[in-house]
């Protein structure tokens, strides 16, 4: 059984703080403004702002995009440690906690592909079920694999079957001790601050691995911010949900847990949150068009 730990009061110690974009595009004002905070959060306590290279998608990451994160972040006046942790760069470090996940018996080999998985699923939505969906609004994950014993995982996995990890949600809630919460010194979308009761079950069986990546955002973002000592994560309302996710794996693998402050997400006139991925206007599109830190700061809302 793995004790639910509480929330950590660390203001007594420097304040560490992360800023952890991924190199897969050009950051935007959205990005402008949680980097800004980050970095006033810790001028403001004398404490230590700290860059963080979110690449374990190696097959997205460019290092041309890495060099113009932090060409951007220096134009913004804003200054970091060097090197930054280079998530492909610890990799180990992933492994390690999943292997004590697999001690555990908490995670359990996924063999079924994106496209089998959305078939599966579309077969079960035409046939009239109600598929239940992640705060995302993705589909969770069907519980074949989860349901398959340990001698048919055990073939799959000797005979080369492609899989990923999946945490197994229900036997990870079931060796709770105690609730679980996190300390929020901002406020969740819905205006959510002080103590925030964590609901993972809502996530269904998250994925911790990939089949090519040992590892996935949830776990290396909860490993990281421990090996890091960050004491508050500063980071967009787009976020709070996976907060829950994060506390669980905090808790099971013994890992201190940061207080957290969600802030608002830049938007544009549509109300839709701002993506690199949309093609939205970058800072240094906005910088060769004349604009200066202090208007980026203006635009981010700051």
């Amino acid at each position: 059984m793995h004790a639910a730990t509480t929330t950590t009061n660390r203001n007594s110690a420097r304040e560490r703080v992360r800023f952890a974009p991924s190199p897969n595009g050009l950051l935007h004002l959205g990005h402008a403004r949680s980097a800004l905070l980050n970095w006033r959060f810790a001028k403001a306590r004398e404490g230590l702002f700290l860059l963080r290279i979110e690449d374990i998608d190696v097959t997205r990451a460019r290092p041309e995009f890495e060099q113009a994160i932090c060409e951007d972040l220096d134009w913004l006046g804003i200054v970091w440690p060097d090197p930054p942790r280079r998530q492909s760069e610890h990799f180990d470090d992933y492994r390690r906690a999943l292997e004590e996940l697999k001690k555990l018996d908490l995670v359990y080999p996924a063999f079924m592909s994106r496209a089998e998985a959305a078939g599966h699923i579309r077969e079960a939505e035409a046939g009239g079920k109600v598929w239940p969906r992640d705060p995302d609004g993705v589909p969770l994950y069907p519980r074949q694999d989860r349901n398959l014993g340990a001698a048919e995982r055990r073939r799959r996995i000797e005979s080369g079957d492609p899989h990923g990890w999946r945490l197994d949600m229900r036997a990870a809630l079931a060796g709770l001790t105690a609730g679980l919460s996190w300390r929020e010194t901002g406020a969740g979308p819905a205006g959510e601050t002080g103590e925030i009761a964590a609901t993972p079950d809502v996530w269904g069986d998250v994925i911790l691995a990939r089949r090519d990546v040992p590892s996935s955002y949830h776990l290396a973002v909860t490993v990281d911010d421990a090996l890091q000592d960050i004491t508050t994560v500063v980071r967009g309302h787009d976020l709070f949900a996976a907060t829950s996710v994060h506390r669980l794996l905090q808790t099971i693998l013994g890992l201190p847990a940061p207080n957290y402050l969600h802030h608002d997400l830049v938007r544009d006139e549509t109300g839709r949150k701002l993506s690199k991925s949309d093609g939205d206007v970058s800072l240094a599109s906005l910088r060769r068009k004349g604009f200066g830190p202090e208007d980026i700061a203006r635009l981010a809302g700051l």
